[in-house]
């Protein structure tokens, strides 16, 4: 099911929302520090829009007015989502939200790292350029490209917390000059037509209610023979959607990383070549015959573990790990700690992740379906 409604922005509403809820912990070091200083009654909240859309809908229960009402609702879904998710994320992740494969030796940053360098490798970015970062997060990704490749990086994001997060980080990592963030929504971007050198999204537009809609987006404010570079979350061809099982894990991946719908790989390549793009490359790098598997941090697997932080990383997704965070964190909403809801959220990540290893030893998702297209020369 996709959607060609859109969401009226309201930047002064979310603006307001944000001071509200967030205040200063946006300038908080750690996201733990950053979590326990919200203002409850707007966490509450943000935890009320954000699972109005998923408590009582099951897998097996929900309708296609469910359904639609996430599509139609995506901005809102979207950005209740990082504004409960974003320092959990960070708490336990660090500051670039994606996956990536693994080489042995290699430790858990190091990956990321080379994950993000492949992506602007395989783009052809060079120092000079004008990059847009189609959902940007807290802007880890952009430091880490803009120190590999020297290019200037413009990170659209709808979500004001972590705007506000990447742009103290860009300073902090004295990228100031070369990173701006801006508020908007991807699927009506207010930037100029032919404005940037190269557009790249990681992990990020799957969260769009139509892929053909935010890729004719980014085709729109590309340079005619501009580069367009994602990595995608996609079902695979194996994913049959009136299948019991498999709907239960990518609903598990929907409600607990705030995806108003998954679709399949097809529909990706479908949408990019719809909108006049020239799909130059395109892979399933999930599917490189690896010894280590990309899931292995979400999966609890200490084995595979290089380095302390690694042991750490990993140590919170085992099932002793998640048990103790679960008890922690609602020792902390007891005692009026942490806002109610934080708990909740965290379950919400607990289900997605058991969801996205599901489906990845099942051969039914992806986290990082590449693919390289071009603008044409004479668009």
């Amino acid at each position: 099911m996709t959607s060609n409604r859109l969401e009226n922005e309201d930047h002064s509403r979310d603006a307001a929302f944000n001071k509200a809820m967030h205040g200063k912990s946006s300038e908080l070091k750690g996201g733990f520090s950053a979590m326990l200083g919200k203002d409850k009654e707007a966490q509450n909240a943000a935890v009320d829009e954000y699972f109005k859309f998923w408590d009582g809908k099951g897998a097996g229960k929900e309708t296609e007015e469910d359904m639609k009402e996430r599509v139609d609702s995506y901005a809102t879904l979207t950005r209740h989502y990082y504004n409960l998710a974003t320092d959990l994320y960070e708490n336990g992740w660090g500051q670039c939200f994606h996956f990536c494969r693994f080489y042995e030796g290699e430790n858990f940053y190091q990956a990321i790292a080379r994950h993000e360098h492949y992506l602007a490798h395989r783009m052809g970015l060079r120092e000079g350029m004008t990059v847009l970062d189609v959902g940007c997060g807290v802007g880890g990704p952009a430091r880490e490209i803009t120190r590999f490749s020297g290019v200037n990086i413009v990170g659209l994001n709808n979500n004001d917390y972590q705007i506000d997060r990447a742009t103290n980080y860009a300073k902090i990592g004295g990228l100031a000059d070369k990173h701006k963030f801006v508020k908007g929504d991807f699927m009506q971007m207010s930037f100029e037509p032919n404005t940037f050198d190269a557009v790249y999204a990681i992990e990020a537009t799957v969260h769009a209610p139509s892929l053909e809609g935010v890729y004719g987006q980014i085709y729109k404010v590309l340079k005619p023979g501009g580069v367009f570079g994602v990595y995608e979350w996609l079902m695979t061809e194996d994913y049959d959607a009136t299948n019991p099982r498999h709907r239960e894990i990518c609903h598990g991946i929907e409600v607990g990383d705030g995806i108003s719908q998954m679709v399949k790989i097809s529909e990706a390549i479908r949408a990019i070549k719809a909108c006049g793009f020239e799909l130059e490359f395109h892979e399933d790098l999930a599917q490189r015959p690896d010894v280590i598997p990309w899931y292995y941090p979400i999966a609890g697997d200490l084995k595979y573990a290089r380095s302390l932080g690694d042991f750490l990383t990993v140590l919170r997704m085992t099932k002793v790990g998640r048990g103790l965070m679960h008890k922690f964190i609602g020792g902390l909403e007891t005692v009026g700690v942490a806002p109610a809801g934080t708990q909740k959220t965290a379950d919400a990540l607990a289900l997605a992740a058991d969801s996205l290893v599901a489906g990845a030893k099942e051969n039914l998702f992806t986290p990082m379906y590449m693919m390289i297209a071009r603008k044409p020369l004479n668009a």
